[in-house]
C-alpha cells in the first residue's frame, strides 16, 4: 500500500463526513481514509473537529452520543436556512408520523394506521430506513419506538419533554413563536 500524504488522508476524511450526508462510524471513516490505522485516524478527525470550529461558525463536525461523527449545520441554524432548503428531508406528512411514533411510543402499528390511514406503512419504512425508528414484532403486530439516531439527530434528551412539546405542537418538532 502507497503511504498517503497526511494531507490527502485528512481530504479524504472531509470528503466522506461531507458526502454521506448521514453519521459515519469510525470504521467507515477508517476505510475512507485509506489508511489503516485507527488511531492515527481518530487524532486526525480530532484536528480537523477542531479546525472546524475555528474555520466554520454555521458547520460542525459532531461526535454523537453513539460515538458517530457528523459534518452537519448546527442546530440553531436549522430554522434560519430552512427557506433556503431545495426539499424538506422529511416530508411533512411522514414527520407527522414520527411525531405520533414519538408521543406514543411504544405504539402498534394498528393504532398508527388508525390515527395516520394506510399510508403510514410508507412513512414507517421510510423512516427506519433513516434509522429514527425501530420496531419490535409481537406475534403478528409490529410495536414501534424511536431510536438513539431520532434523539440525536433532534437534540431530544428527554423524551418525557418532547412529548409535551408536542402535545402543544402535534405536527413537528421545532415550532418557532412568530
Amino acid at each position: 500500500m502507497t503511504k498517503l500524504p497526511t494531507d490527502e488522508i485528512v481530504a479524504r476524511i472531509e470528503a466522506a463526513l461531507y458526502s454521506a450526508g448521514r453519521p459515519l462510524p469510525l470504521d467507515e471513516i477508517v476505510k475512507a481514509s485509506g489508511i489503516e490505522s485507527r488511531e492515527k485516524v481518530k487524532r486526525l478527525l480530532n484536528e480537523l473537529i477542531n479546525k472546524t470550529k475555528v474555520a466554520f461558525k454555521a458547520l460542525e463536525i459532531a461526535k454523537l452520543e453513539d460515538g458517530t461523527f457528523v459534518f452537519q449545520l448546527k442546530p440553531s441554524y436549522a430554522p434560519i436556512i430552512k427557506k433556503f432548503s431545495n426539499k424538506p428531508q422529511i416530508s411533512n406528512s411522514v414527520m407527522k408520523t414520527l411525531s405520533y411514533v414519538a408521543y406514543e411510543q411504544p405504539v402498534t402499528s394498528k393504532r398508527l394506521v388508525e390515527i395516520r390511514g394506510s399510508k403510514v406503512y410508507l412513512h414507517l419504512k421510510e423512516l427506519q430506513d433513516l434509522e429514527f425508528i425501530s420496531h419490535k414484532s409481537s406475534g403478528r403486530v409490529k410495536i414501534y419506538n424511536t431510536t438513539p439516531k431520532f434523539k440525536n439527530y433532534f437534540g431530544i434528551s428527554d423524551i418525557a419533554m418532547l412529548k409535551k412539546s408536542l402535545l402543544i405542537n402535534p405536527t413537528g418538532f421545532a415550532k418557532k413563536n412568530t
